[in-house]
């Protein structure tokens, strides 16, 4: 997993609350076996017109559709980003999409224990703060925001500043780029003493390996 500090990025506004994971990634795309390529399906329903003649063309007003937006790596939402089911393949959307932080007043529970396995930060401001960086974002899209997850600040070069609290061992782990193969990997000489002084004592014994 990529190691997180600092990003610089512009950012894409969602003014909308209670964004669930079926929203996020649809449930037909649940039935793939990878574990790579949701990227493409990120918000689909969203991204696509639904009805009509131009029924599952790119929809051109959906912001992640317009070009001023693209490459932004932090998303802006509303409260309770991230409800509904606990699929880890919304995490898994966002994060090869691109975005490595979503902004929000509030996170459903289980996402946001799946995004921070997966290398999203996941920054809490309040309502007021929120709503300000959805404006920023919206009247420009080349509006510059700085997030640092050593400092726990979000910063604009337009005077925002502002605090998010996080987990000691989630900031651990995201500032190292561990995810949970990665915390493992970390005592792989012990877990291999282990296995070897285990298979000592079991040769040892009387009758070992005896049917």
């Amino acid at each position: 997993m990529q190691p997180i500090n600092v990003i610089r990025s512009k950012a894409v506004p969602l003014p909308l609350p209670n964004i669930d994971t079926d929203q996020i990634i649809p449930k037909q795309f649940l039935k793939r076996i990878e574990r790579t390529g949701y990227g493409d399906f990120l918000f689909f329903d969203w991204r696509r017109i639904q009805e009509g003649a131009n029924a599952g063309e790119p929809n051109p007003d959906f912001v992640l559709n317009r070009p001023e937006y693209h490459g932004a790596e932090i998303l802006i939402a509303e409260r309770n980003f991230g409800c509904g089911s606990s699929r880890e393949h919304a995490a898994w959307a966002l994060r090869q999409f691109g975005f490595l932080v979503v902004i929000a007043p509030t996170f459903a529970e289980i996402f946001s224990s799946n995004a921070g396995k997966n290398g999203i930060v996941l920054v809490r401001l309040t309502e007021e703060q929120v709503q300000t960086l959805l404006s920023r974002s919206t009247a420009n899209p080349e509006h510059q925001l700085t997030v640092s997850l050593e400092d726990q600040s979000v910063t604009d070069i337009d005077g925002f500043s502002a605090h998010f609290d996080i987990d000691p061992f989630r900031k651990f782990c995201l500032l190292n780029g561990l995810d949970d193969i990665g915390l493992t990997l970390r005592h792989e000489q012990e877990l291999d003493r282990f296995e070897l002084n285990h298979d000592k004592d079991f040769w040892f014994l009387p009758n070992a390996g005896i049917a």
